[in-house]
């Protein structure tokens, strides 16, 4: 066990050397001057031609490459804006938790709604509350977040006036960007949970279950559910691996400081080290997320556990 997460621990290097080299050479390629956007259209050759050499844009593709890396991997320092003129990793740090609260608390509601939804469905397979919650999912799932977003702004901010349309404050200016990031979940989670549920329930260890005389509630909390779970891990790990990548629009709507909205920012503004250094963190915290899920795999299910003991799994 401990070989295979040491492993998946050095891979997890790889993967982040890997996106950071990707990146890099997206961005030196990518047609344009980024000192030119800087200082603007009217400033002269001269004024650019210093501006390049203080971001080091005059030296060769390797030369900056291995600036990069050696800032990146050896310093741990994920450089400064050339726009706010701020440390990236400080401006990581003061929004993060805006943007893990916000899409941590949607993935709780998510859960908690999504899942039981699914598993009444299943147990009523064919009758109406199944198909209300197939119906339900595909009308929430089919509907853009950005359009939800954007009517629940003109229906409870601008008709009703009961919550802030944009900003941070208390706790009410979180409610709509965790309503409108959790419609479409919850459809998503609620559909997962339905298959997983119908192919376990016809499996003969139910059956004998049943005819055991154990309540229909034991056999879907002791038997059906942990045999279940398998997918909805899956699903799970893949919600927290877009944690802090996956709210870039809602963050954009309602104007909420987060990471999301970092990464757009300096996509706009041509700032090469914040759209670096955000890429690479949400590449390393979606790796670290895969690798936990992976570990539950194993504390869940006894087979795969012992596959990493035996070392069958690489």
């Amino acid at each position: 066990m401990w070989k295979y997460v040491v492993k998946r621990i050095l891979w997890l290097f790889v993967t982040m050397l890997g996106v950071a080299f990707v990146m890099f050479t997206i961005l030196y390629f990518t047609p344009g001057d980024p000192a030119e956007l800087l200082l603007g259209a009217t400033a002269t050759e001269a004024e650019k031609a210093l501006k390049r050499e203080m971001l080091g844009l005059n030296k060769t593709y390797v030369g900056q490459l291995a600036d990069y890396f050696y800032q990146t991997f050896i310093q741990f320092d994920l450089g400064t804006s050339w726009v706010y003129e701020t440390p990236v990793a400080t401006q990581l740090i003061e929004r993060l938790p805006r943007t893990i609260g916000m899409n941590l608390a949607s993935i709780i509601i998510t859960t908690v709604i999504g899942i039981p939804m699914g598993i009444m469905a299943a147990r009523n397979q064919g009758k109406w509350q199944d198909y209300g919650v197939i119906g339900a999912s595909i009308v929430f799932i089919s509907m853009p977040n950005f359009w939800v977003s954007l009517m629940c702004v003109l229906l409870f901010s601008v008709q009703l006036g009961w919550l802030p349309s944009s900003g941070i404050g208390g706790i009410q200016y979180y409610i709509l960007p965790v309503l409108t990031g959790s419609l479409a979940s919850i459809a998503g989670n609620a559909r997962q949970a339905r298959s997983a549920m119908l192919e376990v329930i016809r499996a003969d260890f139910v059956t004998t279950a049943r005819a055991k005389g154990q309540s229909e509630d034991k056999i879907v909390t002791k038997h059906m559910l942990p045999n279940a779970m398998m997918p909805l891990i899956t699903m799970l790990g893949g919600r927290f691996g877009m944690i802090v990548a996956g709210s870039s629009i809602t963050e954009r709507i309602f104007s909420i400081p987060g990471v999301g909205l970092y990464m757009l920012t300096g996509i706009g503004n041509r700032d090469y080290p914040i759209v670096r250094g955000c890429t690479l963190f949400f590449a390393t915290f979606a790796a670290v997320c895969v690798l936990l899920t992976d570990l539950c795999y194993a504390w869940i299910d006894p087979r795969i556990k012992a596959q990493y003991q035996s070392g069958k799994r690489g």
